[in-house]
């Protein structure tokens, strides 16, 4: 709260601003939730993933599903009108009806903005262990395709919005920061491990609470700056814009990358005939979420 009343002191706030926090349900309580909403913030991201206990124990999470349900009551009991929630698809199970049931709760609850993301196993992680160990499958991608249809589905005909491939929501309540860096716009991170765009290059704060605050205390910001070279900025650019409803605008790339369109036009028709890309007054659009043509369109290496 003393880091929203600062930049209140310091800073002139635009009056529609949108201020989110994100949190977990065994984080929420009343008293927490009414300190939130007098500080100012005005959107909460919460991170349910789950509305089913056994498959919260599986991703050992800290909440259980009550609390995943009680939360959000409380939340709209304290004000909070712009909620979203994380949902994980793509985790074992016998069928998709567990998967179908937290979507239908997701949409009991009244909830105006969806993220959902597909389980991953990353190397070095619990679940890579176990998968090393044979305790757990890979993830099936076919099945976890299904959920992601059955997601895309079940959101857009009640109402939602599907606005970039992993989000949706109702009544064009996009997330702000999140859309803006998709967009390739500017940003600014604060605070230990926050990252920071300036339109062309990055940076990110180190990590450690300790040596950031040891760093504050010499007014120094201790942070690594990653400088991106042309071919860089125009494959992020081209990745984070496809994922959107906004798509890519050729007028950006040969900015960014002069000859661009040009120099794979072939590609493009090739995109296009196949039905994976759409282009639209120069704008290049994914005809349908489910293709993932993503990967497939990053033409240039990125190392250069």
């Amino acid at each position: 709260m003393n880091i929203l009343k600062s930049i209140n002191d310091s800073y002139e706030i635009a009056e529609e601003v949108e201020i989110t926090l994100e949190s977990n349900p065994d984080d929420l309580t009343s008293q927490k939730l009414d300190n939130f909403a007098k500080a100012g913030i005005n959107r909460l991201s919460i991170g349910i993933q789950s509305f089913h206990d056994p498959h919260l124990q599986f991703m050992n999470r800290a909440h259980n599903a009550n609390e995943a349900l009680n939360c959000i009551e409380l939340a709209k009991s304290a004000g909070f009108n712009n909620l979203t929630i994380d949902l994980i698809y793509g985790i074992p199970s016998s069928d998709h009806q567990l998967w179908q049931k937290d979507i239908d709760k997701a949409l009991q609850l009244g909830v105006n903005h969806i993220s959902a993301y597909c389980l991953t196993i990353e190397p070095n992680t619990v679940f890579g262990n176990w998968l090393n160990k044979s305790r757990i499958k890979p993830i099936d991608e076919d099945y976890s395709a299904e959920q992601f249809e059955i997601l895309c589905e079940t959101l857009t005909i009640n109402g939602f919005h599907q606005f970039e491939i992993s989000n949706f929501c109702k009544d064009q309540q996009y997330s702000r920061h999140n859309s803006s860096f998709w967009k390739g716009e500017k940003y600014l991170g604060i605070g230990p491990s926050a990252h920071s765009f300036d339109g062309k290059d990055r940076q990110f704060n180190v990590a450690n609470n300790q040596k950031y605050l040891k760093s504050l205390s010499k007014k120094l910001i201790p942070f690594t700056m990653e400088k991106l070279s042309t071919t860089q900025m125009a494959n992020e650019y081209l990745l984070t814009t496809l994922r959107t409803i906004w798509g890519s605008h050729i007028s950006v790339l040969n900015k960014k990358f002069p000859g661009w369109s040009d120099q794979f036009s072939d590609r493009l028709s090739e995109l296009i005939d196949s039905g994976l890309i759409s282009l639209d007054e120069n704008v290049i659009l994914l005809t349908l979420y489910k293709s993932f043509p993503l990967f497939s369109l990053c033409f240039l290496p990125m190392n250069k």
